[in-house]
């Protein structure tokens, strides 16, 4: 479908020739999802997006709800959402922060701090593509009482953008400008044509922190900040106590700004544990509501949800399970930082390494075995929305081919049988968090790469610690201080652009950022670079689509990443708990909704 065929579709459902429902079908025939149809009529006027109601509230007065009691079996550990490297993280910092919008399970965006999602109907999106105008909902106040305005998202930007920050939201904020225009009403302004504007201030990476509480620790000083670990926010509950990596509570905001909201008196979110017992708290003996990531082999979920009390929730996103391995050395030291980005790996340099690597791990019996419902296998990074699927990658198991691979390359078995070429033996570290999927993935790796003359050392590091943004340790997985690693990367929008800019040159994690670069492998493209930024600026949404496939190929191909399994969000509720979720944002994105029927 070209560009014009495109914009008359789009003219005949503004002219009432053409219904939406019409529209959205034509699309889904070369490859647009429903959500994606949805946002390309509301950027052009013709549907303004997330104009319907998240859901469907149904309780008439604020609190009276009781306890709400969740678990998170990877504990957070601080609550500044431009400091979550992690998703938990981000989910506990969003029990207090909110964003201008959300993004929907359907793909379009809600407003949430925002009086309404820009479109070029209401005036908001500039015809060349080169700005956007929020005006803010009005009457919101932080928690302490001082007004919401303006200069509170001005201050974001500020905030976000610095190097003295380094902060992880600031690939979303060091590009863009942003203007006051009034007290209620902010511009971002973009330096080139730009298709994909719902980035700054939305979502994730959106959440909102208040100027009068932040301005004296926005400098080199900022993770001294004692609102880091006790937030004042906007949203439908406050804080009353934290305990990094273990409980978390909040409190009824009696003031919040969405009417007859929330709906639960308290908030607990406790933290650690494992998957399984998570599981189990819900699924079997009720002890909570709710239970995130339900990384657990589905065969025991099924068992679990037979007693009856809960249900397994399984959302589709862009999730994925991966595998990296690391561009760079781990043992060698350079300016006291290991994994520096001046060296190389003694032996996944070698693109034939690599290769076997990649062969190496069954995904099928990942998923017949492991995941299940949890994880479709794949040999794509990057999966949805489908419009952007490659249909180029396949992977394939078969450990005969890496021994022959290997052996052409030269890389002869020692008398242990481990390879070894020039020096350099076969024998990698490979990390992972703790959870018995990946502890069961991990076992099938090294049983299989030891049949082709590789041994992998396997780590397991708690996750608390694995996922947390602590510069001191080196066992967080921004580091990267092992030969390999695995673990689940999400896509909260439903849009690729921030899921692909992870291996763009200028996210290399490092000393200098705080480790908090999303190019965590370190791996580089000078063409990987050069078509991400012509997708940046590609107003074409076929011709967007066609480079975002073409990224996923480039660094799939290189083999430094192995995806293995789809990770759709699944987690664990009561039977009787209403909530909103979506996969393309935060689980507590839309909090305030969720209720509880009796």
């Amino acid at each position: 479908m070209t560009e014009d065929d495109l914009r008359g579709l789009i003219a005949r459902v503004k002219g009432g020739n053409l219904s939406r429902r019409g529209f959205v079908k034509r699309l889904a025939a070369v490859g647009f999802t429903a959500p994606m149809a949805t946002q390309l009529l509301a950027i052009a006027g013709a549907a303004p997006a997330g104009a319907q109601a998240a859901s469907a509230y149904r309780p008439t007065r604020r609190g009276g709800g009781g306890a709400l009691k969740v678990l998170y079996w990877q504990a957070s550990t601080l609550l500044n959402p431009h400091f979550a490297a992690g998703t938990t993280n981000q989910d506990s910092s969003r029990v207090f922060y909110e964003p201008l919008a959300g993004w929907a399970s359907d793909g379009t965006l809600v407003p949430i701090l925002a009086a309404e999602v820009p479109s070029r109907e209401n005036g908001s999106l500039a015809a060349d593509g080169r700005s956007v105008t929020w005006k803010l909902k009005r009457g919101v106040k932080w928690h302490d009482g001082q007004d919401f305005s303006a200069d509170d998202v001005v201050f974001n930007w500020e905030y976000a953008k610095s190097p003295q920050v380094a902060a992880v939201t600031s690939g979303s904020y060091r590009d863009v400008n942003v203007v006051k225009v009034d007290d209620h009403t902010v511009r971002v302004e973009f330096q080139q044509p730009t298709p994909f504007w719902a980035d700054a201030f939305v979502g994730a990476t959106g959440q909102l922190i208040p100027k009068h509480q932040f301005k004296d620790f926005a400098g080199a000083n900022s993770r001294d900040a004692p609102t880091n670990l006790r937030p004042v926010g906007t949203s439908a509950y406050r804080f009353v106590s934290f305990a990094p990596g273990d409980t978390l509570r909040a409190e009824l905001n009696p003031n919040y700004h969405m009417d007859n909201r929330p709906y639960f008196d308290t908030l607990e979110i406790k933290g650690g544990g494992d998957a399984v017992s998570a599981a189990r708290a819900v699924l079997q003996t009720g002890d909570y509501d709710y239970a995130w990531n339900m990384q657990v082999e589905d065969d025991i979920l099924k068992r679990l949800e037979a007693a009856g009390r809960g249900k397994v929730n399984i959302v589709e996103g862009g999730g994925i399970e991966f595998v990296q391995l690391n561009a760079t050395d781990p043992n060698r030291e350079v300016d006291g930082e290991r994994s520096h980005i001046s060296t190389q790996h003694p032996a996944f340099r070698d693109a034939a390494v690599r290769q076997a690597m990649a062969l190496l791990i069954d995904r099928n019996a990942l998923e017949q075995f492991i995941y299940g419902r949890g994880g479709p296998a794949t040999a794509n990074f990057l999966n949805n929305p489908p419009r952007f699927r490659s249909e180029n990658m396949r992977w394939e198991f078969s450990i005969q081919k890496a021994n022959e691979i290997l052996d052409a390359a030269g890389w002869a078995r020692a008398r242990d049988g481990i390879r070894a070429k020039d020096g350099v033996r076969l024998r990698f570290v490979f990390q992972t968090s703790v959870n018995a999927p990946r502890q069961r993935t991990q076992a099938v790796y090294k049983q299989a790469a030891q049949r082709a003359g590789i041994d992998l050392e396997l780590k397991s590091v708690t996750a608390s610690v694995f996922f947390s943004s602590d510069v001191a340790n080196p066992d967080t997985y921004t580091k990267l201080y092992a030969d390999m690693q695995m673990y689940t990367t999400t896509m909260p929008q439903a849009d690729p652009e921030r899921f692909m800019n992870q291996y763009t040159s200028w996210e290399v994690s490092s000393k200098a950022n705080s480790w908090q670069g999303r190019n965590i492998v370190r791996w580089r493209s000078d063409e990987y670079d050069t078509l991400f930024r012509s997708a940046q600026g590609e107003l074409d949404p076929v011709r967007r689509a066609a480079m975002f496939i073409r990224l996923n190929d480039l660094v799939v191909s290189s083999n430094h990443i192995i995806p293995l399994v789809r990770r759709p969000t699944v987690s664990a509720s009561l039977n009787n708990l209403r909530h909103v979720l979506s996969a393309w944002d935060l689980t507590m994105w839309y909090l305030n909704d969720w209720w509880r029927e009796t």
